[in-house]
């Protein structure tokens, strides 16, 4: 079977040339083959093996598929396993599974051409937790059976809160007791433990079972019921509460340093009673859960009615505890402080006594500094139920009644809402004291007397009366005795009956009579009223051209500012000419001549107040009433369908290019997360809806992306959602496999964050059952002979597809004496038609007769129908 082709050469060969040789093998069987060829090389021999092997494939796989470690969320993960064929033919696989855990392998036969690969596809769900350790049945050509495990553990998404202390995991925090106004602070780790990334965001229950705000736990149950009747509602507790960061990623078995503050604030009541408990106690849940997880289930939204979710997200609880005391301090002799009349130098004190009736804080206190008034000490610390005696000093700077208000600062810790992790000390409460005091003057004596003739340093106008002290000079100048301005006893005869708009000089500016005054000005003296003379420096004074000049440029501006004013005012008259120049309005001022009608509250409607849009601000902290407030406002309005499906104006460019934060996608409904069918019939078409409500202030830009051929025809895969819009997108699931059907489509917002929804169903095959399988027809007693037997069957549909069908008697059956009606139909989804049964007696009628049912696309039932004839 083996053929060689050569030629021998004649001649020597010399170097550096050839001589090929050609050898065939022509195989006539199946076998391998051995030869050999043999060279003859001047001297040597050289043996060449020759070798005949049959085409063979030699496919070889995996031994197994490991998928490690996997959260528990309902997603698909998929793994690739590659079968080889190291053979020179192609070979052909099989994969055969039927364990407990649901496998999509893709392709489950084929052909892997030779010296190639193909790639083998198998998608897990991650939907329970649990160990996967399946084995795959894979029959490989001319390698028999092999076995391939598929292994792998479906693990929760565990969040734990730790101490930072111990460790150890916790599960409350509480804060003790704190003044109203002060905060304080509790660090604890929040752990991952977990093999994927988490994205978290934090969350206030402020309407959980459980929770108290400002109620006083220790007083009796009566008094509790009836304070809880008169506290307010509606309030936030996201300036109790502050955490910091409130939102973020972790990654796997990563711990992150969480700093939450407490800072209570005593809540106003609707009206105050004289009994009310000063002191609240707080018990807040604080919620950290998945980031955007809320979609796990929505009902009732068709019809304008509130959405109820129930999150499948990992999350985990930190109850929060503490209580708000307010700052009680008592003063003896009491608030307001009457001190004893005292001269100017001298000083008066009274002693004060504060108490601090706290049980449970101390009190720092410092005093403002008042004018008049000095307290010592004037700042200390109040332990509880202590009292400390201070010293308030009267020392008057001034003459006169003194009511002043002396503010006492409580120091305490507070927080910064930006930076939580920093503490700092100020003042958080003030208490005011009243203070009462007088100060009076000592009389002095005064003695006037006259001047012999000599002026001395200090005197008045005249120089005749001097006042003498103690040796003290006085602050203000003593006043003249004679008002020579209102008497004409000094005026000269000549000025008496002189009206001009003459000015009168005061008898002290002798001095400035020198320098440059206004030259139409005319000035003359106190007492005998003459003209003074009045000097013009010629070096400073204006000539009469630069008076001109500057009355001429004064002028310039004046006439400059007018007519922009004069312009102002047409341009004004225009625009009210062009709002006025139409049809409809006559240039009637609004409201002129008319009278407001009286109105009173009581003819405004009392309306609920909105809830407030929850800001994008990442410092606010969310909650779980917001977050209600903001579905109900969203889920209330109409369902939008047939949006734009890409963004088309500018703000709708604008907010669909945003990358939104944890909180922001938490506020994002997009679910359920497993959208569950339930049992299918195959060649069957059946559709749920995917609600999106965006409770957001923008708009979000929403791309499904499907992969999956029995979802192929759910549309539209893409939607531009307004805000505060609730929408739905129609699944459509159809199918021609019978089994179970586990799979996954993920949709991604604003072309950036991802997120996926588990789509289950059981694919059955087309089926009608019967209400029974076997007949017996008897007479209705009383009936006369010949009478009809007759008997109803039920075709039940258990399916959502409806199913045609037809009865055809069993074969061999030429005549048959049992009749059947109707003997075709269609069957509704879940719903039943009746068949009627007939016997007809007659000579040699058989008794008993047989029906098969044909289901269409489907199975086939045989009905046994018998009669019973009763002989009297």
């Amino acid at each position: 079977q083996f053929k060689l082709i050569v030629e021998n050469p004649e001649k020597l060969l010399a170097s550096g040339l050839q001589v090929k040789a050609v050898v065939e093998y022509t195989p006539n069987c199946a076998e391998n083959l051995q030869d050999k060829l043999t060279l003859l090389v001047d001297d040597d021999i050289v043996h060449i093996p020759v070798l005949g092997l049959i085409p063979y494939c030699d496919l070889e796989i995996q031994s197994e598929v490991d998928f490690g470690e996997m959260i528990a969320n309902s997603k698909l993960v998929t793994k690739q396993i590659s079968i080889s064929n190291h053979g020179t033919i192609a070979g052909v696989f099989k994969i055969s599974y039927d364990g407990l855990v649901l496998l999509n392998i893709k392709p489950v036969r084929g052909v892997v051409k030779p010296k190639s690969a193909r790639k083998i596809r198998v998608d897990v769900c991650t939907d329970v937790p649990g160990v996967i350790k399946e084995m795959m049945k894979v029959e490989l050509e001319s390698r028999g059976c092999t076995e391939v495990w598929v292994r792998g553990v479906v693990v929760e998404q565990v969040l734990k809160v730790l101490g930072v202390n111990c460790g150890k995991v916790l599960k409350c925090i509480n804060f003790g007791p704190l003044y109203f106004g002060t905060s304080k602070t509790e660090q604890i780790y929040l752990y991952n433990e977990s093999p994927e990334c988490m994205d978290w965001v934090a969350v206030l229950e402020d309407n959980a079972i459980g929770g108290e705000m400002g109620t006083d736990l220790q007083g009796s149950t009566d008094a509790v019921l009836h304070d809880l009747s008169l506290k307010t509602k509606d309030v936030d507790v996201s300036t109790l509460i502050l955490c910091a960061p409130n939102q973020g990623t972790l990654e796997p078995y990563e711990k992150s340093l969480i700093t939450v503050c407490f800072s209570p604030e005593k809540f106003e009541r609707d009206f105050e009673v004289n009994d009310a408990s000063p002191v609240q106690d707080y018990v807040v849940f604080l919620r950290f859960e998945t980031a955007g997880k809320r979609g796990g289930s929505l009902q009732n939204l068709s019809g304008g009615a509130t959405a109820t979710t129930s999150s499948h997200s990992r999350y985990v609880d930190l109850a929060l505890m503490g209580s708000g005391f307010p700052v009680i301090l008592t003063f003896k002799p009491g608030t307001v402080i009457n001190f004893e009349d005292c001269y100017l130098g001298e000083q008066t004190q009274v002693a004060c006594t504060m108490k601090n009736e706290s049980e449970f804080l101390p009190v720092t206190f410092r005093f403002r500094k008042t004018a008049h008034f000095s307290v010592s000490p004037a700042r200390g610390k109040l332990k509880t139920k202590s009292e400390k005696e201070v010293m308030i000093s009267f020392s008057p700077h001034q003459i006169g009644k003194f009511e002043m208000k002396q503010i006492i600062d409580i120091i305490g810790t507070g927080v910064d809402k930006n930076n939580v992790d920093v503490l700092k000390t100020k003042p958080f409460h003030q208490i005011y004291l009243t203070l009462h005091a007088v100060c009076k003057s000592k009389r002095t004596s005064i003695v006037f007397t006259i001047n012999p003739g000599l002026t001395p340093l200090i005197s008045n106008e005249t120089g005749q009366y001097v006042v003498r002290g103690r040796g003290q000079l006085s602050d203000t100048a003593p006043v003249s005795i004679l008002k020579s301005i209102r008497t004409q006893i000094h005026t000269h005869r000549k000025n008496r009956n002189r009206e001009d708009d003459a000015l009168i000089a005061f008898p002290n500016d002798r001095a400035a009579s020198l320098r440059p005054s206004e030259w139409n000005k005319k000035y003359r003296t106190i007492f005998t009223k003459t003209e003074r003379y009045n000097y013009v420096d010629p070096e400073f004074a204006y000539t009469d051209t630069e008076r001109l000049l500057r009355e001429e440029n004064k002028k310039q501006y004046v006439r400059f500012i007018s007519h922009l004013r004069q312009r102002r005012l047409e341009r004004e008259a225009a625009r009210r000419f062009y709002i006025y120049n139409n049809p409809v309005s006559l240039g009637i001022k609004p409201a002129e001549g008319l009278k407001s009608p009286n109105i009173s509250i009581t003819d405004f409607p009392m309306e609920k107040p909105q809830p407030e849009m929850l800001p994008l601000d990442d410092n606010c902290m969310l909650t779980s009433r917001k977050l209600a407030a903001i579905v109900s406002k969203s889920t209330n309005k109409g369902v939008w369908s047939w949006l734009s499906p890409m963004p088309s104006s500018a703000q709708e460019k604008e907010d669909c290019s945003l990358t939104l934060t944890h909180k922001q996608l938490h506020q994002i409904f997009i679910g359920p997360s497993t959208i569950d069918f339930g049992d299918v019939c195959v060649y069957s078409t059946t559709t749920k809806e995917l609600h999106i409500i965006n409770n957001l202030s923008v708009h979000i830009w929403i791309q499904i992306e499907i992969e999956v051929a029995e979802l192929q025809e759910t549309s539209p895969l893409s939607q531009v959602v307004p805000p505060l819009t609730k929408t739905h997108i129609p699944v459509v699931f159809e199918t021609i496999n019978a089994g179970m059907f586990k799979n996954s489509f993920s949709y991604k917002i604003n072309n950036k964050h991802i997120g996926h929804v588990l789509v289950v169903a059981h694919a059955k095959p087309i089926e009608l059952q019967l209400s029974r399988r076997e007949v017996i027809l008897s007479p209705v007693s009383g009936c006369l002979a010949g009478t009809e037997f007759r008997r109803t069957v039920r075709v039940c549909n258990p399916r959502n597809q409806p199913v045609g069908f037809i009865w055809r008697p069993a074969a061999g059956d030429s005549k048959p004496a049992f009749t059947i009606q109707p003997t075709r139909g269609f069957v509704e989804p879940y719903s039943d038609v009746e068949c009627e049964v007939v016997w007809h007696p007659g000579f040699s009628t058989p008794e008993t007769g047989q029906f098969t049912l044909y289901v269409r696309k489907g199975n086939s039932v045989n009905l046994k129908c018998s009669a019973k004839v009763t002989l009297h």
